[in-house]
């Protein structure tokens, strides 16, 4: 219990700054929307924010060696709700670009913070714990974000103001624990070619997954606005999104215990694939129908990037685990910058219901993938393979350590 008390600040810190996280990402496409940005322009807003978490990936580590833990966290929430202040100012394609870009520079140090800080508080026995915990704080943290976009019309300042509210009030658990600091995170060596060659499938699903996700978290909120949605039904909407798929995930995580994991990222994909078709052809018929559709879309498209961590793992050393999981989420950070672009391109021109559309065709490339892959080389052996976990949709190279698989060799394997 004490282990738990020790991290509860930082728990809370992210609660309230996930919150935050899933107010704007709600609030500003719709925002961008109202303003009569293009579909491309907010592509590029999508894309900016991923460029700015891969230089804070990278940044972070320094940081945190040069100033402490306490101090970047600080700097970084300072960043996060500054910037999201400015972009209820200058509401422009531009302008939200480059702060996006700087948010994403922000959120990423902010996940490094919690992530090493919870790593270093962890044991062998609490690791399995503390990393559910941080999973489900994540996701709870999202939905009441979402749901929080109701408060406030999204032509105002309102909504701007409470998620640079969440941003701030995210400091106060962690600058006020005194829980010791931990040391400074490391960046593993990254070596995309060589990850490719070891897990063809894996790296593909990652990039899959970068083209397709980045896309709906993206322009999700613009679709559901742009079916005439209440703000009370866009929260559901985007919180059926991502509740579907948070509670997938363990489900399938143990199916594909089971089987070769190459069989249920095809399945996966192939489902993700047909739904996206069904929300491009009877989304917006019917208020109910949609919501349920996309609960299943998000059941279908947010475990496969778990799927693709686990299914490369499989394939690796223990000793590698860390450089590629770093590896792969790097790769999808780099396709996550490319897909809302490609998404933007093909709205802009065909219309919103087009942006399932392209995230089935992404799926359908995967699925077709994965069944040559299947086709020419066998799965490892089931003895050989680790349990899979939950992943987080976004995260560092700091959580790698706190994924329970990091420790205990034995009791990882999979009986």
């Amino acid at each position: 219990m004490s282990q738990f008390l020790s991290v509860g600040a930082i728990l809370l810190s992210t609660l309230i700054f996930l919150t935050g996280q899933g107010l704007s990402g709600t609030l500003l496409p719709v925002r961008a929307h109202l303003a009569h940005f293009s579909d491309f322009g907010i592509g590029l807003i999508g894309s900016a924010y991923f460029v700015g978490f891969i230089a804070g990936c990278y940044a972070g580590p320094r940081l945190l060696a040069r100033v402490g833990h306490s101090r970047t966290f600080a700097a970084a929430a300072g960043l996060a709700a500054a910037m999201t202040l400015m972009m209820s100012l200058a509401v422009s394609e531009p302008a939200w670009i480059v702060l996006r870009a700087f948010f994403g520079f922000a959120a990423a140090n902010v996940y490094m913070v919690i992530e090493s800080w919870l790593n270093d508080r962890a044991t062998n026995a609490t690791r399995g714990r503390i990393f559910a915990a941080y999973l489900m704080v994540n996701f709870t943290g999202l939905i009441i974000g979402q749901w929080s976009f109701i408060a406030g019309r999204p032509i105002s300042q309102t909504l701007f103001i409470l998620a640079a509210i969440f941003y701030s009030l995210c400091l106060i658990p962690l600058g006020l624990t005194r829980t010791p600091q931990p040391h400074a995170v490391e960046v593993p060596t990254l070596r995309p070619r060589r990850m490719f060659a070891i897990s063809p499938v894996g790296v593909a699903g990652c990039i899959a997954v970068g083209f397709a996700n980045a896309a709906c978290w993206t322009f999700l909120p613009v679709y559901a606005h742009d079916q005439h949605l209440t703000r009370g039904l866009l929260a559901g909407f985007m919180s059926a999104f991502t509740l579907g798929g948070a509670l997938i995930q363990v489900p399938v995580g143990r199916m594909s215990d089971r089987m070769d994991r190459r069989v249920i990222i095809a399945g996966a994909s192939l489902c993700a694939a047909a739904l996206g078709v069904a929300m491009w052809y009877f989304g917006g018929r019917s208020q109910t129908g949609t919501l349920a559709l996309v609960a299943l879309f998000g059941m279908a498209v947010l475990p496969i990037y778990g799927l693709s961590v686990a299914h490369t793992n499989d394939r690796l050393p223990r000793e590698m685990f860390v450089e590629a999981s770093a590896t792969l989420l790097l790769i999808n950070a780099s396709a996550s910058v490319i897909g809302p672009v490609i998404a933007a391109s093909v709205t802009d021109r065909f219309g919103m219901p087009t942006l399932f559309l392209y995230t089935a065709v992404m799926h359908l490339g995967l699925a077709l993938f994965t069944v040559t892959r299947i086709r020419a080389a066998a799965s490892p052996p089931h003895g050989e393979r680790y349990a899979p976990v939950p992943v987080l949709a976004q995260a560092t190279a700091a959580a790698l350590e706190l994924d329970p698989r990091s420790e205990h060799p034995e009791s990882a394997r999979l009986s």
